[in-house]
């Protein structure tokens, strides 16, 4: 999978649920330890809030990986309600945070997934959704020589040249879509005799 939807910025919304007030924040986030920095953050910032509920989904190199916590609120009423407005847009690499303030009244286990679905909803609909690429960097190291064989193969493959490096050796690092990154290491391999390699940083 080379493209995936996402969101572009930070969007936020607002909801109230007899008495209950409830602030969904929507983040962009490329890995678990940047989803828990985020969550760190606004679990400070809410301190006073009474839950801090959130879901996300992110793309790895073989899977999505997908996480809820429903924080003290009745099991499956508050993440995975979340988690399911995420999925309903097919969103990855997307956090979701919502931060309630109890108001007095209990809304039920049904109430509770209505408003975090609704206010997760909400949040998503302000966000700026778009389509991202993919991609994985590759650092090739070979003598100089070779530069003519190896550059062949990148202009044979959408690769981003994103620098060189000369010194003994060179060092080219290439960008490129990941689906098609294994196979651009046979390529270059094959038309170089395998004296390339694939290291970083290059020896």
């Amino acid at each position: 999978m080379d493209h995936y939807k996402t969101i572009r910025a930070t969007a936020s919304a607002k909801l109230v649920r007899k008495g209950s007030r409830f602030l969904a924040l929507a983040f962009p986030v490329a890995s678990p330890a940047e989803a828990e920095e985020v969550l760190e953050e606004i679990k400070r910032h809410y301190h006073d809030a009474t839950h801090h509920c959130y879901a996300y989904r992110l793309i790895t190199k073989d899977t999505v990986i997908a996480r809820t916590d429903d924080a003290s609120e009745p099991a499956g009423s508050a993440g995975r309600p979340i988690l399911q407005a995420l999925e309903a847009q097919d969103l990855l690499n997307t956090l979701v945070v919502v931060v309630r303030y109890f108001g007095g009244t209990k809304l039920g286990i049904g109430g509770l997934i209505r408003a975090y679905g609704d206010a997760a909803r909400e949040a998503l609909a302000q966000a700026e959704i778009i389509t991202r690429i993919r991609k994985e960097r590759l650092h090739l190291c070979y003598p100089p020589e070779l530069t003519g064989e190896v550059l062949r193969v990148v202009n044979q493959y959408p690769a981003e040249i994103e620098g060189q490096a000369y010194s003994e050796s060179v060092t080219l690092t290439v960008l490129l879509p990941t689906s098609q990154a294994e196979e651009f290491r046979r390529a270059v391999r094959e038309a170089t005799s395998g004296r390339v390699e694939f290291a970083e940083p290059c020896e």
